[in-house]
């Protein structure tokens, strides 16, 4: 369970989910008794509206940019089977390279990033401003002519795409408490999947351009989805709300009760209505040394290695199952409608029970179970159509649960705003680093068995498992040690500046199952 009672950064008490703090618990002027009473008082219908009307503003908007980010890197997949590598002169693994070039500046930008956005007065111009550079790339790849302008194009797409999702995450710190995360993250990333199905459906529609202006279908797929995104970005740039005290829709006792809440559940006060620290080199070198943080981007290679590598693949696998190239498309639609529900469903119910282990692991189960059967019976997949098909929807709904999960797992168990920052920047970074191999398993030479690609995403799920397993041990052994000791012994041991820079490996905070 999510056990975060009598926790203080900051100088600051956190309260445990699903009991109010209590006057007695007050140590600092951060949280005065006046406020305690506040939010104990403060209605829980009252609690509820408020969150819907958040979800309201923050959710889809989060949830159109996640789907055109994804729409614009995946595109490449409809794209190759609509013409892209005759009509560029690509040859090999020239296609491998281009869906893996995008990830090396997006893995690399990420963090500092992050760590702009947080210097931001209004961080939906920095997110709005991302998303029509993207989208100004995504057209100007329509246009390309040889296959060294598609590398460039890919490129500028990773740097601009790096800062969305961390950024997207660290949005959602400020405005929700930890035990409401991972359903509105899930909320937000099932816009993945249900990319992946849009982008099947809406590239089988825009290729029927083909010849229109004298470009090729693959172009208008592009230079279509491209124009979408510079829209999306300028509707960000005004709709993305960006902290309570700059919302102008709430009322002086909701912006109260969210930053209080903040301060209750994050250990942080948002100053001046934003979340601002002055950049710490120890805090980046904290973050870069954290080893569970690493141990996390594990478990999220669960996801990312066979997720991207099938994102960019299903069209392909679905061709050699003997369907033409329309319905290849269309056929890649209902495997990810039904990722973005078991995402959502399981998100509900980590946040329900506070506990992300068990969902992240039974995801992996899944993934490892469709694999191993596809690894089998790939290889004879024309007389296996139905299995292998079934398969790709057992891979996607144990995949798409998990990076959620691992987020809001992340999310809350990082203490600060900048570590939080960086720490979430750090592990998508990490994790991103599976879209480079998923980029390479399934190759051409190998189709229709591709016991390469089969095979890795195998491995990685199962890796993946071991180290959710892990992290939960440590966690649960962490707080356990905190719990054998006294409050009143922790603060005879460390003074409160102290206590403050150990963040969230402060013995007086309490890690997230």
């Amino acid at each position: 369970m999510e056990k975060t009672n009598a926790i203080a950064v900051e100088d600051v008490v956190l309260e445990k989910p699903g009991k109010p703090l209590v006057t007695s618990q007050i140590v600092n002027a951060d949280l005065t008794e006046d406020d305690v009473i506040f939010l104990e008082e403060y209605d829980e219908k009252a609690k509820s509206r408020l969150y819907h009307r958040i979800d309201i503003r923050l959710v889809p908007m989060l949830a159109l940019l996640y789907l055109v980010s994804h729409l614009d890197r995946a595109n490449i997949g409809n794209a190759k089977i609509e013409g892209l590598e005759k009509s560029l002169g690509m040859a090999g693994v020239d296609y491998n390279i281009a869906v893996a070039i995008f990830f090396v500046p997006y893995i690399l930008f990420e963090v500092p990033s992050n760590f702009l956005l947080t210097k931001f007065n209004k961080p939906s111009h920095y997110i709005g401003g991302l998303v029509i550079a993207w989208g100004t790339v995504m057209t100007l790849t329509g246009v390309v002519q040889n296959f060294g302008g598609l590398l460039a194009t890919r490129v500028f797409l990773g740097v601009f795409e790096a800062g969305f999702f961390p950024a997207a995450m660290h949005t959602i710190g400020i405005w929700y408490p930890p035990n409401k995360t991972q359903t509105r993250t899930a909320l937000f990333y099932c816009a993945a999947a249900i990319a992946g199905a849009f982008s099947g459906l809406l590239a089988a529609g825009i290729a029927k351009m083909d010849g229109l202006g004298n470009y090729d279908g693959w172009r208008w797929i592009f230079i279509i989805e491209g124009i979408a995104s510079v829209i999306a970005g300028i509707m960000a740039c005004y709709m993305l709300p960006d902290t309570p005290a700059s919302s102008k829709w709430l009322t002086a006792d909701e912006v109260r009760f969210l930053e209080l809440t903040h301060i209750a559940t994050r250990g942080k006060k948002v100053k001046g209505g934003e979340q601002k620290e002055k950049f710490k080199y120890k805090t980046l070198f904290s973050v870069l040394l954290d080893w569970r943080i690493w141990l996390m981007s594990i478990v999220m290679w669960s996801n990312t290695v066979p997720g991207y590598a099938l994102k960019f693949t299903l069209p392909q696998i679905l061709r050699g199952m003997g369907f033409t190239s329309t319905k290849a498309q269309l056929l890649s639609a209902p495997p990810y409608a039904i990722a973005a529900t078991s995402a959502i469903c399981s998100a509900i119910l980590a946040d329900r029970f506070s506990w992300r282990m068990p969902i992240i692991v039974g995801g992996q189960v899944l993934v490892i179970i469709a694999n191993s059967i596809q690894f089998v019976y790939a290889a004879d997949i024309a007389n296996n159509v139905a299995l292998c098909y079934f398969c790709v929807f057992m891979a996607l709904a144990g995949a798409y649960p998990i990076i959620p999960g691992v987020m809001a797992w992340q999310l809350n168990n990082l203490a600060g705003p900048l570590r939080r920052a960086m720490g979430i920047a750090l592990m998508v970074c990490l994790g991103n680093v599976g879209g480079i191999i998923g980029s390479f398993i399934f190759l051409d030479a190998e189709k229709p068995k591709y016991p390469t690609g089969f095979g890795s995403s195998l491995g990685f799920a199962a890796g993946g498992l071991f180290a959710a397993f892990a992290l939960e041990f440590v966690y649960w052994r962490a707080n356990k040690k905190a719990d054998g000791m006294t409050e009143d012994e922790i603060r005879g041991k460390y003074s409160d500046q102290q206590l403050e820079e150990l963040g969230d490996r402060s013995p007086l905070f309490r890690y997230a199952l």
